[in-house]
């Protein structure tokens, strides 16, 4: 078999899809230097930096176990664009942050940035989503069921995380990655669908 390193990226994917996830580290490696570089020269906070950066490889991982890359030469151009929309995200919220509460200025539906977002619906079906992994994750070994649970219930970031618990920030996306393999298997067998946007 050809050596591993020298496959293109679509042909990394489709293995780490299939279980092999020495190709998912390569794929990592080969891309980590240049996306971290790309979201601090945008966000320009290396805690923000570091937390996007571990987000975008967690959606990375979900999206490429569910089978939503379509393979066309493009895997830069896709990571760039999950991490230019978690910036996006990231910057809407700060935003938000600053915007008046309903209640200094009445019950004006235009003042609630919740109802004018699109993916109010999407959102609503995630948290369903949410409550349905969270029952999933009683099922995982201990370390990995932690991770997950400070990360999506706690709102830590991976760097909260790795102090949290006294481990590396890889060792903390080692164990979100396999907790996600487990949890996709996991919901499979009990029959839930899993759709997060």
């Amino acid at each position: 078999m050809k050596d591993v390193h020298k496959l293109t990226d679509d042909a990394l994917v489709e293995l780490y899809a299939n279980g092999n996830n020495e190709a998912f580290d390569i794929l990592l490696n080969r891309y980590q230097s240049k996306l971290y570089s790309y979201i601090f020269y945008t966000v320009k906070d290396e805690d923000v930096a570091n937390d996007l950066f571990q987000e975008t490889f967690v959606k990375v991982i979900l999206r490429i176990q569910s089978r939503r890359y379509v393979a066309a030469g493009r895997f830069a151009a896709w990571i760039n664009r999950i991490a230019h929309n978690l910036i996006i995200d990231y910057f809407r919220q700060r935003e938000n942050e600053c915007l008046v509460s309903d209640e200094e200025c009445g019950s004006d539906a235009l003042n609630n940035y919740q109802l004018l977002d699109d993916a109010y619906e999407v959102n609503l079906l995630n948290n369903q989503t949410m409550k349905d992994i969270k029952q999933l994750c009683k099922m995982l070994p201990e370390p990995q069921s932690r991770v997950l649970y400070l990360r999506y219930y706690c709102n830590m970031s991976f760097k909260e995380i790795a102090q949290e618990l006294n481990i590396s920030i890889n060792t903390a996306l080692g164990r979100m990655r396999y907790a996600i393999l487990n949890i996709r298997r996991l919901a499979t067998e009990n029959n839930i669908s899993l759709s997060l946007s």
